[in-house]
């Protein structure tokens, strides 16, 4: 009987583990790694190194989506880890759209109420590729329970990232379709054809392939 291995899971900008439920990892024992409250001004790095208490396991394998991609970066850049695998994310700054960046250098995301971000509506819906009406529920109750101030906090980060250094066991899935990080700024190892930001639920048979073979 094969042992059990031990996977880490980082979920999107507020998500949970909502948007893998669709995943299976056979002969994986799951931890999906929760967000805890930002300190005041603490930056991606030092947020990172406060959730290394969740992860006990030496030289882990980690899952990022989106946002959670890029802190497991920031992790991996501390610790040394078997893989890190990104779904709809970005590597580096450079792979951010520019006018995400504009909009960090001039502080232009500050001024977007975080109440408008958290409302679920026919935009939200298509930024994120929310097509069915499964996903467009999914989709509203996790905007519901994202907290606030972890929001703002986060849009900041990722707009102000700096980040120039690439794990080298790093596999990056993108989809070709993905409205909030456009395939066109980023060098993805895969793409999920007509994949988007919330590929997770509405890709998962494609994922799951590649996921398999990769784990």
């Amino acid at each position: 009987m094969p042992l059990t291995k031990q996977l880490y899971i980082i979920s999107g900008l507020g998500a949970d583990e909502r948007v893998f439920q669709n995943l299976e990892f056979p002969e994986h024992e799951i931890t999906f790694i929760k967000w805890i409250v930002p300190l005041q001004e603490e930056t991606m790095k030092d947020y990172a190194t406060r959730l290394l208490e969740q992860i006990p396991s030496k030289k882990p394998v980690i899952i990022g989506l989106s946002f959670g991609g890029m802190i497991a970066i920031e992790i991996a850049k501390q610790i040394e880890t078997e893989k890190i695998i990104l779904i709809a994310s970005a590597k580096s700054k450079y792979e951010l759209p520019k006018y995400y960046r504009i909009a960090g250098r001039l502080g232009l995301h500050t001024l977007i109420p975080s109440r408008l971000l958290k409302n679920s509506n026919f935009i939200s819906n298509w930024l994120f590729g929310a097509k069915s009406n499964f996903d467009k529920e999914i989709l509203k109750q996790i905007l519901i329970d994202t907290n606030p101030e972890f929001l703002k906090w986060a849009i900041n980060k990722i707009a102000n990232w700096a980040n120039t250094t690439i794990p080298i066991n790093l596999f990056h899935i993108h989809g070709n379709s993905d409205r909030i990080l456009p395939i066109r700024f980023v060098k993805p190892d895969l793409i999920i054809k007509d994949g988007g930001h919330l590929m997770t639920l509405n890709k998962s048979e494609e994922l799951n392939k590649v996921l398999l073979q990769l784990l």
